[in-house]
């Protein structure tokens, strides 16, 4: 076996996803005995979905979801306004889905199971991780039912309370704020308007109360409600007692409480996400309250660092050793960051701070990350590589991200056609991009590829597989 990945929720599923689409064998283990139903967590950022177009799964996310929702008050049961919890932004050339998308955390599971399927590999209920061994030729890894599997590597995909992690010795850095706890859980709900979420309170308290959100590509509501440092979450029973103390009669009927939790202010990061051949990510590697909605999405651009990497080293790349370095270097100080800005974010909620701008993640100080030109300026290698649009060479158009789009790394020729192409570990794939009104490969009729990247004719830009700017020349 070339790679275990302990761990499938969509962390661990996108990496398994990454490792079958290059041939590379995969197995996936999980110690759940069922398939998890629940919300968890419903936000998709706009760079997660431009990672699920490369993964080939976008049409089924935006076919399943939705648009953030509007928030509908109410006050003593009664709608006293509506208000929008996000300005909708429209989309741009280089910036196709510039908004939040809104799933049900199952189901996005459901969607990125269906495609790693696509591949021959299912996922392995039941089968926890009991033990790992390393040694300089591969990874011994015990498994709940007395099986001990041999592989290359092993990624640890397996959450915040990581078996792996721990049986490595690697801290976990950081803290967590027993007195900022907040009740989720899922019912269903009767008689509600599903095209919003809605906020209970009392008219003389209406910052005190209990917020109800659809679930998006499940029948069940969210139910979200602040709790103190010593209460525990509530029965079906209190949760409908407090919502009619909230109402005044005016009677919203929840039923069928199918799972509850606590979330803590808990920010933590691994001291190591590379440990030998055994490799961390997702909330094994980093966790972070729902403030800013940013866990499932920092495992997802995880998995994409990762997977291409770990494909390249699987494959007897020289480079190895190198590119998963790369992958702690990048993808720890992304969670370093991240780890700053929710904490200044939640600060900003008590009025000490102003509220942060959104994580933009560039990888400029990344050892892979190489520009050439004498005085670079704008975008950089390390930087995301943003979209345009093209004229095809058969005259129909497309896209960059269509050209990015697979388990290839991209290198762009602007205005003038490749002279040589440089060594990549894995496939690589070259495009002439050509200015508006003289031919080529591909046209930008627009000018919106050669505004977007900065850079002039003779600039060569190679597009890692994740998305990445590896080089500009």
């Amino acid at each position: 076996m070339d790679v275990v990945v302990a761990g499938a929720g969509p962390t661990g599923l996108v990496v398994a996803i990454e490792l079958a689409r290059r041939g590379v064998g995969v197995r996936v283990v999980d110690r759940a005995a069922e398939f998890a139903a629940n919300s968890r967590s419903d936000s998709l950022r706009p760079r997660t979905l431009e990672v699920f177009e490369d993964l080939g799964v976008l049409d089924a996310v935006l076919a399943a979801g939705s648009h953030k929702y509007p928030m509908r008050v109410h006050h003593n049961g009664v709608p006293v306004r509506e208000r929008s919890t996000s300005r909708r932004q429209e989309p741009t050339p280089d910036r196709p889905y510039p908004n939040m998308w809104l799933l049900g955390q199952a189901r996005t599971e459901q969607v990125l199971r269906d495609r790693l399927a696509e591949f021959g590999v299912r996922v392995e209920l039941d089968c926890a991780v009991t033990g790992v061994e390393q040694d300089e030729h591969g990874v011994s890894i015990q498994l709940h039912h007395n099986e001990t599997v041999r592989a290359a590597y092993l990624v640890a995909a397996d959450g915040g309370k990581s078996f792996v992690r721990r049986a490595l010795g690697v801290a976990f850095e950081g803290s967590t704020d027993e007195s900022t706890r907040m009740m989720i859980c899922d019912v269903l709900v009767d008689g509600l308007d599903r095209g919003c979420s809605h906020w209970f309170a009392r008219a003389e308290a209406p910052g005190v109360g209990l917020a109800l959100v659809p679930v998006s590509g499940q029948p069940q509501f969210q139910v979200r409600a602040a709790l103190g440092a010593d209460r525990e979450p509530g029965t079906l029973a209190e949760l409908q007692a407090l919502l009619d103390r909230l109402c005044d009669g005016h009677r919203v009927r929840l039923r069928e409480l199918t799972w509850s939790t606590v979330l803590r202010s808990n920010l933590r990061v691994a001291q190591r996400f590379r440990v030998g051949r055994v490799l961390l990510a997702g909330d094994a590697a980093h966790v972070h309250p729902p403030t800013g909605s940013q866990g499932l999405n920092t495992g997802v651009q995880d998995a994409h660092n990762l997977g291409w990497k770990l494909a390249a080293a699987v494959s007897g790349a020289p480079e190895a050793e190198l590119l998963l370095d790369s992958y702690e270097q990048e993808r720890r100080a992304v969670a370093l960051r991240v780890h700053a800005m929710i904490t200044d974010l939640m600060r900003s909620y008590t009025g000490r701070t102003a509220h942060p701008a959104p994580l933009e993640v560039s990888y400029r100080d990344s050892p892979l990350s190489v520009d050439e030109r004498p005085a670079p300026s704008g975008l950089r290698a390390g930087d995301r590589a943003p979209d345009a649009p093209l004229l095809g060479p058969d005259g129909r158009p497309t896209r960059l991200f269509e050209l990015f789009r697979g388990p290839h790394a991209t290198l762009l020729a602007f205005g003038e056609v490749a002279a040589d192409r440089p060594h990549w570990p894995g496939e690589l794939r070259a495009h002439h991009i050509a200015p508006a009104g003289t031919p080529g490969e591909f046209v930008d009729t627009a000018g919106h590829a050669f505004a977007a990247y900065g850079v002039a004719p003779g600039t060569q830009v190679l597009v890692r597989p994740d998305g990445h700017i590896g080089r500009v020349r």
